[in-house]
C-alpha cells in the first residue's frame, strides 16, 4: 500500500454519482466515506430526503421504492449496508437503476454503499459496475506503517505537521481505534498552536488516558527506571487503570523486543516480524544487554502476574511490582 492510499484523502468528491459502492477496509474510514458523501449529496439537494436500508434485510421491491419519487422528494438519498448480504432479485434491481440512472443522472436518486468483506464480488459488485456504479477501495489500516501514514495524512488535512514521534505515540496507544486516532490528532490540533505538535504535547493531552499511562509504565520499565515505573504503576492503579491493561503494555513492549532479537540473530526477517520500521528500530535500540533466559523469565513473570490478576485471592499490585523489577533489570540479577 502506498503512502498516499493508506493516508486516505477523506475529502468530498467534485461530482456526485448514482451509485457509489465503497469496499472494504477499515470500518471507520467506510464509515466516515458515507457521512462525506451523504453531506456533500444534502448540500447538492437540501430538500432529499435521506433513507439507510440493510441489504441482508430488504427485498427488490424496497430498494425499488426507497429510490422512487414520493410525496416528500422526487429523489432520494440511500445508504444501503451491507451490501454483500443482497439476493440476487435485489442485485438485478440495483443493476436496473444504475442503467437507468446512466441516461439522465440528475433526475435519480443518490445510492451510497457498503460492501464488507471478500465474498460475493463477483456475484454483486461485478454486474453493477459493468452497470455504471462506481466502486472505491477503503484502506484496512492493519499494519502500523499504514495506521502511521493514516495519522500523517490527518495532520495534512488539517493543515498541520507532527513530530515523528508523536506520531509513533499515537498509533502505539489508539492504533487499533481509527475513530479515537482520528479524533486525537483534530483535538491535539484544536487545543495547541504547535507546529509540529511534539511528543510532550501528545503525552500531556493523554495523561488522563488509561492506554497512554500503561505504556508509560512500560517505557519506563523497559528503559531500566525501577522506582519511575513502579511509582507510576501505582498511581495508575490508583487511577483506575486495570492492571490486565498494565501487563498487556508490558508484554507487547516485550514482544517488540524479543522480535527485534530474533531479527538480530538471523532467526527472523524484517518480514516475517510484521513490524513497522519505526518499531523496529524503537525496540532494537531497547534490545542492549537482553538475553534470551532473560526474556523467558520475564514473560513467565508477566503470566504469573496475569493469573494474580485473575485469581480472586491474587495481589495483582505486587505481582506487577516483580515483574516491573524483572523487566527493569532484564530478567537477571534478581
Amino acid at each position: 500500500m502506498s503512502n498516499d492510499t493508506a493516508r486516505l484523502n477523506i475529502m468530498a468528491r467534485t461530482s456526485l454519482q448514482p451509485f457509489t459502492v465503497f469496499v472494504g477496509g477499515d470500518a471507520y474510514l467506510s464509515n466516515l466515506q458515507v457521512r462525506l458523501l451523504r453531506d456533500q449529496a444534502l448540500k447538492a439537494r437540501p430538500e432529499t430526503e435521506v433513507m439507510e436500508l440493510d441489504a441482508s434485510e430488504i427485498d427488490q421491491y424496497a430498494f425499488d421504492e426507497a429510490v422512487s419519487p414520493s410525496l416528500l422528494s422526487d429523489t432520494a438519498i440511500v445508504i444501503i449496508r451491507n451490501l454483500q448480504g443482497s439476493d440476487e432479485r435485489l442485485v438485478d434491481s440495483m443493476v436496473r437503476f444504475c442503467r437507468e440512472a446512466k441516461k439522465e443522472p440528475q433526475d435519480n436518486s443518490i445510492v451510497i454503499a457498503q460492501f464488507e468483506g471478500q465474498k460475493k464480488k463477483k456475484e454483486i459488485l461485478k454486474p453493477l459496475e459493468q452497470a455504471g456504479a462506481v466502486s472505491e477501495e477503503i484502506p484496512d489500516l492493519k499494519t502500523d506503517q499504514a495506521k502511521l501514514n493514516f495519522t500523517l495524512g490527518c495532520f495534512e488535512q488539517l493543515g498541520r505537521r507532527v513530530a515523528p514521534d508523536a506520531a509513533q505515540q499515537l498509533v502505539a496507544v489508539l492504533g487499533n481505534s481509527t475513530g479515537e486516532l482520528a479524533a486525537m490528532c483534530s483535538q491535539l490540533c484544536f487545543d495547541f498552536d504547535d507546529d509540529p505538535i511534539s511528543l510532550d504535547r501528545v503525552d500531556q493531552y493523554l495523561t488522563s488516558n488509561p492506554q497512554v499511562t500503561s505504556f508509560a509504565v512500560a517505557d519506563k520499565a523497559l528503559a531500566g527506571n525501577t522506582s519511575q515505573a513502579i511509582i507510576a504503576m501505582r498511581s495508575a492503579v490508583e487511577q483506575g487503570v486495570s492492571p490486565i491493561a498494565l501487563i498487556g503494555a508490558l508484554a507487547m513492549k516485550l514482544r517488540n523486543v524479543a522480535k527485534a532479537a530474533a531479527v538480530q540473530s538471523g532467526a527472523l526477517t524484517e518480514n516475517e516480524a510484521k513490524m513497522a520500521p519505526w518499531m523496529m528500530r524503537i525496540a532494537t535500540r531497547q534490545l542492549r544487554g537482553w538475553t534470551s533466559e532473560g526474556l523467558s523469565l520475564c514473560f513467565q513473570t508477566l503470566a504469573w502476574a496475569d493469573e494474580q490478576c485473575k485469581s480472586n485471592g491474587g495481589d495483582p499490585v505486587y505481582a506487577l511490582e516483580r515483574s516491573i523489577e524483572f523487566i527493569t533489570h532484564k530478567g537477571k540479577g534478581m
